[in-house]
């Protein structure tokens, strides 16, 4: 399985890498939205794991374009913002998951 961390921290970062290491092949790395879709053509992993708050770019804001970009894009929203907001938008902009960075192991039920 490969995946795509896109988080603007390079602790959390190395974390997810560390925490998912025996579950992936692969992993590419993106610090804000606005590299995901270039990434995604280049790697075409089959996950994204997606941070809501960067810099540049959103989560939301990139979720959404990839998917109008590569509809079979799947995309993890991991964030910290447990907000019955955030995830609202997140499933509007196309994400099929939704994990709280405090409960990483919902990630492998997932993946």
């Amino acid at each position: 399985m490969n995946i795509m961390i896109v988080d603007d921290n390079a602790k959390m970062r190395g974390m997810i890498r560390s925490f998912l290491s025996k579950s992936v092949q692969q992993v590419v790395e993106c610090a804000d939205g606005n590299e995901v879709l270039a990434a995604y053509e280049r790697h075409q992993p089959d996950w994204i794991l997606m941070d809501v708050v960067m810099k540049e770019v959103d989560g939301i804001t990139a979720t959404k374009a990839l998917r109008r970009s590569f509809p079979e894009a799947k995309v993890i929203i991991l964030t910290q913002y447990d907000d019955t907001e955030v995830r609202a938008q997140a499933e509007h902009a196309g994400a099929v998951g939704f994990v709280l960075k405090e409960n990483l192991s919902e990630l492998l039920r997932i993946l």
